[in-house]
């Protein structure tokens, strides 16, 4: 039994294990990140038009909620820059920013996305992420990267600037420039050169200074709190807040309200395609963190563990006045390098905010906005990959095609319709693609028992035998193309008495494949020609032998393609190994048809 319960509750298998030494490290790292983390949360929750203390309130019970649930050692989670950005533009839909609605919607998004998570879950279904291509998901990040530091210019320059997409944001800039706040810029753009200028030559300098890399590391992913403290400071000494400064000002000093959000069904039914596509973005970010993180250490997370760990989170989000979490590549990375052992550390971290909701908040009221803006520009550009972009379209064009769409639609029409024209035109190529799959036209290379297709080998074949190898699983989509590419070739070749289907890479037949496969073993027969199979994996032929294809195929089922060769003695076989061989090219071959079939491709 408390096996079983481990599998749901991690903290039972790593609490057993806590030691001393364990408890110091997690403290340790939930100092650090706690410090890093006050800023950042702030600072999200700005960007998700919510009131500051809102990000702190994420911080707090979701992260307790994780530790408890989750599998990553090292994962934290809290409020991130891409699910600010998602929250604002679904919340934004049905409330004004800053209203009680809108801070009703961010909270039910919170629940309702956790409760999906833990869904999916509880049914094992860990694998609907993958429904998320990378080259889709790099593309949503960079464009939402774009569009989060271009929205994040108006607090820099001190001016009124909104808008839905990166359109509407850079025209409503450009056309509030001339009301830009001299202080405020000043402000803003020393905090970002001193924050751009401290990941690049902060650590540096330590390392020569005569830290260690750890200690070097961990200083410069702490910058912002530097100038948070400076900026604040300089605001409160220099009394910059009467020059047009925006500040903080006060946050709350209690701590969240725990309670269901309101229940209204329009509402929850508006805001039900959103907290999907949150939840499912936010899963994909923190386990690629997680498993990066855990396989540094020869650690493993459980994806599907993942799934109730970040859904406890968020729901716990949902009732405790938060908004929708997930584990953050930077405060991960900075809990990771401070020596975080347990999740433990994470839970620590929430007392670190809860004591500093109580009692560090009026220290932040002369925090200038520009800070916090720089804080996330300079974040969410480090997410900014414009080399993949250019990978990908060496690569791959339909990949590239994707990611464009979903660059392209993201920047223009909204972070939502972005990664859903992403998903769906990812699985529309993955469909086209794999409806005509790779089939190759093999034959022996001479001397061994190895089959290597035309196009690439100089091989021996026979003139009543062609073997075809399929290079993809048959299923409805491509189960006309097979049909029509044996038929073209098996047209061109009158003199033909056998057709072997070589089947190494067929991992799955559905019911269209294998009627197409009755199909065409019916029609070569009336065509005089017999239909053989062969390398036929277990699986496959374990279905096989639940239908009558067998009991009605005209040929055998081969474990390997040299033995049918051999079986059906042709005169193919010998000669491979003769000392005149004669290999055959492709411009030997006389089949106009390859084309259309598919053949000639490598």
């Amino acid at each position: 039994m408390p096996f079983r319960l481990s599998r749901y509750f991690p903290i039972l298998e790593w609490g057993r294990e806590y030691r001393r030494e364990t408890l110091v490290n997690d403290l340790i790292a939930a100092v650090i990140v706690t410090i890093m983390l006050i800023p950042q949360s702030l600072a999200y929750a700005m960007l998700a038009g919510l009131p500051p203390q809102i990000g702190l309130y994420a911080s707090i019970l979701p992260l307790i909620a994780y530790a408890i649930f989750g599998t990553s050692r090292t994962l934290a989670v809290g409020p991130v820059a891409i699910l600010s950005l998602m929250t604002a533009a679904a919340a934004g839909k049905i409330a004004v920013p800053g209203s009680d609605a809108y801070v009703q919607a961010a909270l039910i998004l919170a629940f309702m996305s956790g409760a999906i998570l833990f869904a999916l879950g509880l049914l094992r279904m860990g694998f609907l992420a993958n429904f998320l291509s990378h080259p889709v998901v790099s593309g949503f990040i960079t464009a939402s990267g774009i569009i989060i530091a271009a929205s994040q210019l108006k607090h820099i320059l001190g001016v009124e600037a909104g808008g839905h997409n990166l359109f509407e944001i850079v025209l409503a800039l450009a056309r509030s420039l001339p009301e830009t706040s001299l202080p405020t810029l000043i402000i803003g753009g020393a905090s970002l050169v001193f924050l751009f200028g401290s990941r690049k030559f902060l650590k540096p300098l330590l390392l020569k200074a005569g830290l260690s890399e750890k200690a070097a590391t961990i200083a410069t992913r702490t910058g912002p709190v530097f100038a948070v403290i400076v900026s604040i400071l300089a605001v409160a000494l220099l009394r910059l807040d009467e020059d047009g400064v925006r500040i903080l000002g006060d946050v709350p000093r209690n701590l969240p309200d725990i309670g269901l959000p309101t229940f209204d069904r329009d509402t929850w039914m508006q805001l039900a395609g959103s907290a999907a596509l949150i939840s499912l973005i936010g899963f994909v970010e923190s386990v690629s963190v997680a498993q990066t993180l855990a396989a540094k250490r020869r650690q493993r997370v459980s994806p599907n563990q993942e799934l109730i760990g970040l859904g406890a989170a968020s729901m716990a989000a949902g009732v405790s006045s938060g908004y929708p979490v997930t584990g953050g590549l930077a405060r991960s990375a900075v809990n990771f390098d401070a020596g975080a052992e347990t999740p433990a550390a994470g839970a620590f971290t929430a007392i670190g905010i809860a004591l500093a909701t109580l009692y560090l908040t009026p220290y932040l009221f002369y925090l200038p906005q520009a800070v916090l803006a720089a804080t996330i520009i300079v974040a969410v550009l480090s997410l900014v990959d414009l080399k993949t972009i250019w990978r990908v379209w060496s690569y791959s064009k339909a990949d590239f095609a994707a990611m464009a769409a979903t660059i392209l639609i993201t920047l223009l029409s909204g972070v939502e319709l972005g990664v859903t024209t992403g998903v769906a035109l990812s699985l529309f190529l993955h469909l086209y693609n794999t409806s005509r799959p790779h089939f190759a036209l093999v034959g022996q290379v001479p001397g061994t028992h190895h089959f290597r297709n035309v196009n690439r080998h100089a091989v021996v074949i026979s003139d009543k035998a062609l073997i075809i190898r399929i290079d993809e699983s048959l299923y409805f989509a491509n189960a006309r193309f097979l049909e029509d590419t044996v038929y073209c070739v098996v047209g061109n070749r009158p003199d033909l008495k056998h057709l072997v289907l070589m089947c190494p890479a067929v991992n799955h037949i559905d019911a269209s494949g294998l009627e197409s496969l009755e199909a065409i073993n019916h029609r070569l027969k009336d065509a005089g020609v017999t239909l053989h199979l062969t390398e036929v994996k277990g699986p496959v032929m374990d279905r096989l032998k639940r239908s009558h294809f067998l009991e009605e195929l005209t040929g055998k089922v081969y474990l390997d393609t040299y033995d049918a060769m051999v079986d059906l003695d042709l005169d193919c076989v010998r000669s491979a190994f003769s000392k005149d061989v004669k290999t055959t090219t492709p411009d030997a071959i006389p089949c106009p048809s390859l084309a259309l079939a598919g053949l000639e491709r490598v």
